[in-house]
């Protein structure tokens, strides 16, 4: 299973911006030492909270600072950009990074920023999907390509350069299942970003929505690959739970003030129409499908989600800052300790060895080790 990051990011509108963004991009190398797959950065442009306007030029200096942890889009807004633009920065960072890119897509969810470009829902939806398919044909061509579509036209465009991946770079689509969306992500073989959340369609359990896509997939003479299937939500670890919250409830709060000011209020609720004064630390991270607690709770989170939904790729965990940027450090650090190798355990061998070595001290009259998942000492008698 694979581990990685969906960064908005967000910070306080009274925070230094340029720190902002530094410890964003420091982040990213912390997170390749862990053993995190890869990250993913946005693209927003209003409102003050979201301030990164162009994810590729903070991904390039990542790039410079890492050498294994792939560097991704979450989201280019396409209907921003011209898609000939899109692809060739795109590229270029595939480049730069010695083909570590990933192009995440989508429409924005922001809507300051579809009022600032006045662009409206529905035509940023079609303007997405036409992109996609202009920057596909761009990414994989070798002669100059043509377009006369509904947003876009030009005569014989062609990249100087094309992805370092080849055939093409990945691409990586957010969806809850519109079908839309599911059917450009089929047809394009697309990475699948799902936002987990009790007020998601189907109550946060996704058999439909894979279902769905396993319908699309067969409409384009494609397989559906549960292992380019990600889950996204939001982790926050400590020792104990009583730590965990008394971490992070203020933070929780505060940015919950933000999204519920945009437009997000529905995914909050637990009850149609609940007033905002009613939203509890609890209530939001129950509504959301969030983790705070202890590793071992992280770990009992993804098992419902493969019991629920049968197995995925992979997990995505959503950046908040709810608490300092050591407190923050340490809940990825006890999530890359113990919850990442619960999940790939067909990499080790360790713990077989250590419950071995835990039988033959039993069997020498000595107390047994701890192996279930915490170190402990071992008494002898």
């Amino acid at each position: 299973m694979k581990f990685s990051f969906f960064m908005m990011p967000t910070h306080h509108p009274s925070e230094n911006p340029t720190l902002a963004f530094h410890r964003d991009i420091d982040l990213i190398p912390y997170a390749e030492s862990l053993g995190y797959d890869s990250f993913h950065i946005g693209e927003h442009h209003s409102g003050g909270w979201e301030t990164m306007p162009s994810p590729e030029m903070a991904l390039s200096m990542a790039a410079a600072k890492t050498s294994r942890i792939r560097l991704g889009t979450s989201v280019v807004n396409l209907p921003f950009h011209h898609p000939y633009q899109v692809a060739e920065r795109i590229a270029f960072l595939d480049h730069l990074s010695y083909g570590r890119a990933v192009l995440g897509i989508g429409p924005s969810s922001l809507v300051t920023d579809k009022k600032l470009f006045n662009i409206d829902s529905a035509a940023a939806r079609r303007m997405m999907g036409e992109s996609a398919d202009i920057i596909v044909r761009l990414l994989e061509a070798d002669d100059p390509i043509s377009h006369d579509g509904e947003f876009w036209q030009f005569n014989d465009l062609r990249l100087q350069l094309k992805s370092y991946q080849q055939p093409r770079l990945p691409m990586a689509l957010p969806t809850t299942g519109g079908a839309e969306g599911l059917d450009m992500a089929a047809r394009h073989d697309m990475e699948l970003w799902t936002p987990c959340g009790l007020n998601r369609p189907g109550d946060g359990v996704f058999t439909e929505f894979w279902k769905n896509f396993e319908g699309a997939c067969d409409r384009h003479g494609k397989a559906a690959d549960r292992d380019q299937w990600h889950l996204v939500s939001n982790f926050y670890l400590a020792d104990t739970r009583e730590e965990a919250w008394a971490d992070v409830s203020e933070g929780i709060m505060r940015e919950t003030g933000y999204f519920t000011s945009i437009g997000f209020t529905p995914l909050y609720e637990s009850y149609k129409g609940q007033p905002v004064s009613e939203f509890t630390p609890q209530s939001v991270v129950e509504r959301r499908d969030w983790v705070v607690g202890t590793p071992d709770d992280a770990i009992a989170w993804i098992e419902k989600k493969i019991a629920d939904n049968g197995m995925f790729g992979g997990v995505m965990l959503t950046t908040h800052e709810w608490a300092g940027s050591e407190k923050l450090k340490r809940s990825l650090e006890l999530f890359a300790r113990y919850v990442i190798p619960h999940f790939n355990a067909g990499r080790y061998n360790y713990r077989a060895e250590a419950q071995l070595l835990a039988d033959q001290v039993k069997a020498h009259g000595a107390v047994p080790l701890d192996v279930a998942g915490k170190p402990s000492n071992l008494v002898s008698k």
